[in-house]
């Protein structure tokens, strides 16, 4: 299974709160820091779009625990928390997403972020005329799986980057959980190999 055209990769918050020693730390988060690289540079160097979100929290919300929500403080806005992680080599002219800025919102999925100009992520896609995403980052069963939910309720195609993903698991399971529904809507599961490959070897 090679690389669809029209397709773009989506890099769902790599950010410093959500590797290994932030304030939400998701084990091995920091583990697929250079697979994720090696997908950027595939993407790069078909010119494919690179898209990356980013959790961009007020210091109130309701979305943390203080707050009567479910998560520790963590990504506010201006933060070194809420900065990309320092190995993520996202290239000039990555399209950059923020997501769960108001003091009542939660916005688990990459199509609640918008951009400078306020775009979401749907009309930046069909502007560019993308009808597949590539998606991997954290966590898979929260933002990748919502983002992958919604990417197929929007009428894109998506596949999930298994190899570049890792979960919460908040609940045993959770994980498992998180990819039967993926598939169950529609997502197609690959990894760096077997997606790198060119046409001539996807022939043999």
């Amino acid at each position: 299974m090679g690389l669809r055209g029209r397709s773009a990769l989506l890099i769902v918050d790599m950010q410093n709160d959500f590797l290994p020693g932030g304030a939400l730390g998701i084990s091995e988060g920091d583990v697929i820091l250079p697979k994720i690289n090696a997908y950027i540079r595939l993407f790069e160097s078909r010119g494919l779009p690179i898209i990356a979100t980013r959790d961009w929290h007020p210091p109130e919300t309701t979305h943390f625990k203080s707050r009567g929500g479910l998560w520790p403080v963590h990504c506010v806005q201006g933060t070194s928390g809420a900065e990309f992680h320092p190995d993520l080599a996202l290239p000039p002219g990555t399209i950059i997403l923020s997501k769960g800025m108001g003091p009542e919102e939660d916005a688990y999925s990459a199509f609640q972020a918008r951009d400078e100009q306020g775009r979401g992520l749907a009309e930046l896609l069909r502007a560019r005329g993308i009808s597949h995403l590539y998606i991997c980052g954290l966590a898979l069963d929260y933002c990748v799986k919502f983002s992958g939910l919604d990417a197929s309720r929007e009428g894109f195609g998506f596949t999930v980057l298994i190899d570049a993903t890792r979960a919460v698991n908040l609940k045993i399971h959770d994980a498992e959980r998180a990819i039967e529904e993926l598939v169950r809507a529609g997502a197609e599961l690959t990894t760096f190999e077997r997606l790198s490959r060119s046409p001539e070897e996807e022939r043999e």
